[in-house]
């Protein structure tokens, strides 16, 4: 078959092979302004990344007629040109591009994972203009495809080969109007079933969002949903798993969105047994109501509902079971895209990117996909984060549900887990939503600190090529340090009570599943680092200039000086006792950007704000504490290292049965809440 044919829109050819939409343009709403770079942009095919000024005085002097190029003033989408979610139309003489996030169709990925081989662009326009497609490679070269000219109400169709993708690259098309505007209509990416063969069947989805006392969030979600009935056509159920105090039943509004829904929405009440507990709920409810797919979706998110129907189009299109994610943009800056795709590197086991030249806080307000070479190379991953995850039963009931983890490293684990029996993850460009970043946060420190390091220790156990597990050890003493210097006591509190529960092995997990947090919260009243209070004013003046450097930061010691620069600062803080007007008064205040380790650990009292900007606590010295928490994270390490190899056998042999239905339906049952 040709690369593109023109044909009206009447006259497809009767008794063709059925054909499955796997993917739609798509436009913003009216709410989404500043998402618009995501869908559409104005401009050519090709184009030279918008620079800072900085960069821009060193960079070599262009030609006269190539600097409007840079020009912030130059071509924009016109918002008010936008007629519905798949309609807009293009001003006379103007032109714009769908190589953009949620309008280029991501080749490379349908090639790698799928069985389609060859895809169509549908076009269906009103007006006269030009039809351009063009393509990439993983380099990020862009190459012309083809061109057409329309006139009147057509629908022009190009078949296109996805055998060249083998690395990277997309396909995206751009409309350029004649003297009387043009007008897209609708278009969409198919693909042909099997010659002779009925249309594949579309996967059945059951819906879950895990909510805690977020329930303006989960609401605000199932709004959009119902305001999209297309994109919820195969999925069976929508589950809400409620485990707060602020229920979502109480909100005003459920009533007439659970109507809308049509009958779709459930809410199922449950002790709050954290992420893990929500959403192992979401895969057991899954597997028992018999649908195809568990889509796990967080609450505190902004859903693109699209994004469900391409998710289960590339999924029904998978080689076998394969667990599809979304992406994730910055919820207060939607235009920048905060997770491509992830995988644990296995020397540290910490969460890393998947190549060097990813930039986690891309913008595509300032370059758009066309212009970002490393979009275009295919990102393979280890796993994808659970604020928006699909994963076949067949994968559940094969590999079971999650860890019982309460949060901190569920989703990262049972990528791992599903990847060693042969189930890949895929990150699928086009699919997302929008996400409190993890700039916005600090969950480091406080409570989550015990979850953290238990959670990832219990990674390395069971899935650690290296022997006692790489650099883990080493670099969980090296963290004990840094808390302790910092005088976050509390943090550490926690983080040693993870060491020990270790050794309580993986039989215990589901047992303090819904009791560790509460725990863990009573401890605060022992630590002043954890008592919280809004304003500064809330505390003792600061003394004017006796903090280290007069108050000036201080930054990062140079590397061939860390080591000492750490024996001395340590040594200073088991020995040298603070001075007693310290205890009564800070020292400084620190703003949460500079309250780094290194910094911290030249006071002996300072009051320092939290990641939200909400509240702000004093942190004391005590030499007294941090000798006898130096102490035990020693003696904890040492004897995880003497014991690793038994309690990593101990862990792996015990994952079968703590992520099983019957262990997890015994928990959901314990923890039922109204007899749910």
């Amino acid at each position: 078959m040709s690369v593109a044919e023109k044909m009206d829109s009447t006259t497809a050819a009767p008794g063709s092979a059925q054909r499955r939409t796997l993917q739609r343009v798509i436009l913003p709403t009216d709410a989404q302004v500043d998402t618009v770079p995501l869908y559409v942009d104005a401009g050519s095919a090709s184009g030279i990344r918008l620079r800072e000024d900085d960069e821009l005085a060193r960079a070599p002097k262009l030609p006269e007629d190539k600097l409007h190029l840079f020009s912030s003033g130059g071509p924009t989408v016109h918002f008010d040109d936008i007629h519905s979610r798949r309609s807009m139309s293009i001003r006379a003489g103007e032109q714009v591009s769908y190589g953009t996030y949620f309008n280029a169709f991501p080749a490379s990925y349908w090639r790698r994972w799928t069985d389609v081989r060859t895809v169509r662009l549908e076009i269906t326009t009103s007006g006269a203009g030009t039809v351009t497609v063009s393509k990439s490679n993983a380099r990020g070269s862009i190459q012309h495809v083809e061109s057409s000219l329309v006139n009147g109400e057509t629908t022009t169709v190009f078949d296109l080969t996805l055998v060249p993708f083998g690395d990277g690259g997309w396909y995206w098309f751009d409309l350029a109007a004649g003297h009387e505007g043009l007008t897209l209509v609708e278009a969409q990416w198919t693909a042909q079933e099997a010659e002779g063969a009925e249309q594949r069947a579309h996967g059945k989805v059951t819906l879950e969002i895990t909510t805690m006392n977020k329930p303006d969030y989960c609401l605000n979600n199932a709004r959009i949903l119902a305001a999209n009935p297309d994109a919820l056509e195969n999925v069976q159920e929508i589950l809400i798993v409620d485990q707060g105090t602020k229920k979502v039943r109480d909100e005003e509004g459920f009533a007439e969105v659970s109507a809308s829904l049509g009958g779709k929405l459930r809410v199922i009440d449950q002790g709050n047994l954290g992420g893990s507990g929500g959403f192992a709920r979401g895969m057991y409810e899954a597997v028992e109501n018999g649908s195809d797919y568990a889509l796990l979706l967080d609450d505190d998110v902004v859903v693109e509902p699209e994004s469900i129907l391409r998710m289960l189009a590339f999924a029904d299109h998978c080689k076998k079971p394969t667990i599809v994610g979304g992406h994730m943009f910055d919820l207060h800056n939607r235009s920048v895209l905060h997770t491509f795709g992830e995988v644990v590197d296995p020397h540290r086991i910490v969460p890393a990117t998947p190549h060097a030249d990813m930039d986690m806080r891309h913008d595509f307000s300032v370059a758009n996909l066309r212009q970002t070479s490393w979009l275009h190379r295919r990102v393979d991953v280890d796993y994808n984060g659970w604020w928006m995850c699909m994963i076949p039963t067949a994968v559940i009931k094969d590999i079971g549900l999650s860890l019982p983890l309460f949060i901190k490293w569920d989703d990262a684990e049972y990528g791992l887990r599903a990847r060693a029996a042969g189930y890949a993850t895929v990150s699928l460009p086009g699919a997302a939503v929008w996400h409190v970043s993890w700039l916005d946060k600090d969950d480091m420190v406080g409570w989550q600190s015990y979850f953290h390091e238990r959670n990832r220790l219990i990674t390395t156990l069971i899935y650690s090529p290296y022997p006692k597990g790489g650099r883990v050890l080493r670099e969980s003493v090296q963290a004990d340090v840094k808390h302790l210097v910092s005088m976050q006591y509390f943090t550490e509190h926690g983080r040693l009570e993870a060491l020990r529960d270790i050794f309580k092995g993986p039989e215990q997990l589901h047992g303090v599943l819904a009791t560790k947090l509460p725990e863990i919260n009573a401890l605060r009243a022992q630590y002043a680092d954890a008592q919280l209070k809004e304003n500064v004013d809330d505390f003792p003046a600061p003394m004017l200039g006796r903090g280290p450097m007069g108050g000036t930061p201080m930054g990062l010691p140079l590397k061939k000086d860390l080591v000492s620069w750490g024996v001395k600062t340590v040594s200073r803080q088991l020995v040298k006792t603070p001075s007693p007007e310290s205890a009564v008064r800070p020292q400084g205040v620190l703003a949460h950007r500079d309250s780094r380790w290194f910094r911290l650990a030249h006071y002996d009292s300072v009051v320092v704000t939290n990641a939200e900007g909400t509240g702000m606590s004093w942190y004391r010295r005590d030499p007294k504490l941090l000798r006898s928490m130096l102490a035990e994270s020693a003696r904890l390490h040492l004897r995880l290292a003497r014991e690793w190899g038994e309690l990593a056998e101990r862990y792996r042999n015990s994952v079968a049965e703590i992520t099983s239905m019957e262990a997890w339906k015994k928990t959901f049952d314990a923890h039922s809440v109204d007899g749910e």
